[in-house]
């Protein structure tokens, strides 16, 4: 029996090739029949940590809704043996390596960003209103924000819910489900097993056919 570890932006990311809707609702629910079908034959199981079942359903404002409460009992719900695995020393140097580069880069944009705020406040001859200036400032905000997160956060695992979507990949020896760049990069790094988001479903379907 094949094991696969679900990552919520599957359910949201309309452009990872999956062909399953238009909008997440109708994804859930042809998700939900084929994931049915396959237990009835015992071909897979579908493993979520509480984490990622946690953020999958605040996206929706309605958690009580019948497709969510379907989907969600053909699921495997599991946390991952924090205590019991091990992991090469090897992961953390270069986790610590990867942490502190991004922090490098993310200092030196704060930088230039407080820089490019200065000049155009210098720029500008006229005495500003309250509001003009937080209108300004806001332009700043926004542009910082955005280049930092880039910086720091693309590419990474940023969340404990990304760790235990690694961690259980590797502990039920299951293929990991996401369409997450920093999730895929780590969980290569740590040897568990993926597959990429639109192959996973023409597998799923192959595997109904046998």
């Amino acid at each position: 029996m094949e094991k696969y570890v679900l990552d919520t932006n599957i359910f949201f990311n309309m452009s990872a090739g999956i062909n399953l809707g238009q909008k997440t609702e109708e994804v859930v629910i042809n998700l939900t029949e084929i994931i049915k079908k396959l237990k009835e034959k015992n071909k897979a199981d579908f493993f979520v940590p509480p984490t990622i079942i946690d953020e999958f359903l605040s996206f929706f404002e309605n958690k009580n809704q019948p497709f969510l409460k379907e989907f969600i009992s053909f699921l495997t719900i599991k946390s991952p043996k924090i205590d019991k695995i091990n992991f090469p020393s090897r992961i953390f140097y270069l986790l610590i390596e990867d942490i502190r580069s991004r922090h490098f880069r993310g200092l030196n944009i704060a930088e230039e960003e407080i820089k490019n705020a200065a000049k155009k406040f210098l720029l500008i001859n006229k005495k500003l209103s309250e509001k003009e200036f937080q209108i300004k400032l806001g332009e700043t905000i926004r542009k910082f924000r955005e280049r930092f997160r880039q910086a720091t956060r693309f590419g990474f695992l940023d969340s404990v819910a990304d760790l235990d979507l690694v961690v259980l990949a590797n502990e039920i020896d299951g293929y990991l489900v996401s369409t997450d760049e920093g999730v895929i990069k780590w969980v290569k790094i740590f040897g568990a097993k993926i597959i990429p988001a639109e192959v996973w479903v023409i597998r799923m379907k192959h595997l109904l056919e046998e």
